[in-house]
């Protein structure tokens, strides 16, 4: 129990919340009219001026209530409590007050665990002093606190969703970068290895004829400098992907797939779309990460294409190599008036994005004008992220 206490008073602010957007203008909008006309229609207001200006004007906290959850809950409550000591009036006796419920809820999703602890403190010690000054009745205090606590409860609620999304996330990504490193790890070792092979034999010629040892040489090292150039260009990449995120993982044994593989993913089954495969360009020169890539976007575009494209009669995975960029698109003819949003996929089409995204290139999924969906891959061609 100590233990559980002290990660929540430690508990730190969510990452990055939203600003203010247009529905929090909206909801303010809307409120405006509301509290004028319960201001306005209702007979029992013993201080029916300050009764309405006082909730219009803390409207203004609905606006900073996820940057500066704890100040905007405070203010209106403090300002309650002083207009109270000094006039003994009730400046939140009308029913469109409860829109502090919000920030109350604003203060347990974005606020840290100290600001949701002091918030609640301010609010439990207000109910209290209320009940004590005998403004609450004791079936009064219970609603009070009832909804309090369930207000608190469901920003925690949706606070603890959207930190275990975040993570799965972030595991996600992680396993990606994970199997793009070791791509490259093996690329890297096939350029080293091409290169040793390349210096033992110059060595092994030089030694059996003296003669053509000079020519054999410069072959070699020309060899060599070439497969050292791709090799450090692979190497910038793979360092640049641990460095992102430094994780350990069992080795696979399995080769890494290229873009001649892509010819596997052709086949006509018995049930379910068939698979076309179209490959253009000039593929010689292409790294192996970007090959690897292009395979394992157009392998996981084509599965989740099987999934949930209803329907669907056929498949098609084109990739064009330019001068420049390497282009994969991955198109299904399935009814896309079905609802197939992209959350359809899980977490697939986002690591098609974290791996395409490590390499300085692009993936993006989205419905057909027509029929289908399609998936594109743009990858620049030399391999290196940007």
């Amino acid at each position: 129990m100590q233990g559980l206490l002290r990660s929540l008073w430690t508990e730190p602010r969510p990452p990055h919340p939203p600003r203010r957007v247009w529905r929090d203008w909206a909801l303010v909008g809307l409120l405006v009219p509301v509290i004028v006309l319960e201001g306005v229609l209702r007979t029992d207001l013993q201080w029916r001026p300050l009764s309405v200006i006082f909730p219009l004007v803390m409207l203004v906290t609905l606006l900073w209530r996820r940057t500066r959850p704890l100040l905007s809950l405070a203010v209106p409550v403090a300002g309650t409590a002083a207009i109270q000591l000094l006039t003994g009036a009730d400046p939140a006796e009308m029913s469109s007050m409860a829109y502090m419920l919000i920030l109350l809820y604003a203060l347990s999703r974005w606020g840290s665990g100290r600001e949701a602890l002091a918030g609640l403190v301010l609010i439990c010690g207000t109910v209290v002093a209320a009940a004590v000054a005998g403004r609450l009745v004791a079936g009064d205090i219970v609603g009070a606190f009832t909804v309090v606590f369930a207000a608190a409860a469901l920003g925690g609620t949706f606070r603890y969703r959207a930190g275990a999304r975040m993570r799965e996330l972030a595991q996600v990504k992680l396993l990606e970068r994970e199997q793009l490193a070791r791509d490259l790890h093996d690329t890297v070792a096939h350029h080293v290895s091409a290169m040793a092979i390349r210096a033992q034999a110059g060595i092994a010629t030089a030694a059996a004829d003296p003669d053509t040892a000079a020519d054999a040489a410069v072959a070699a090292l020309r060899v060599i400098e070439a497969e050292a150039s791709r090799t450090l260009a692979e190497m910038r990449a793979m360092v640049l992907v641990l460095r992102r995120d430094a994780a350990s993982a069992p080795l696979e044994m399995a080769p890494n797939p290229h873009l001649a593989d892509l010819e596997q993913l052709a086949d006509r089954p018995r049930t379910g779309p068939s698979v076309e495969v179209e490959i253009e360009g000039d593929l010689d020169g292409v790294p192996p990460s970007v090959g690897a890539a292009i395979y394992r976007i157009a392998q996981e575009s084509v599965t989740n294409a099987r999934r949930h494209a209803r329907h669907a009669t056929r498949i098609e995975v084109s990739v064009a190599a330019g001068e420049t960029s390497v282009l994969l698109r991955v198109t299904d003819d399935g009814d896309s008036t079905a609802g197939r949003p992209i959350a359809a996929f899980g977490y697939g089409l986002l690591g098609m994005t974290e791996r395409a995204g490590l390499l300085g290139g692009t993936c993006e999924a989205g419905p057909n004008p027509g029929r289908g969906w399609t998936v594109t891959a743009v990858l620049p061609r030399t391999g290196a992220p940007t």
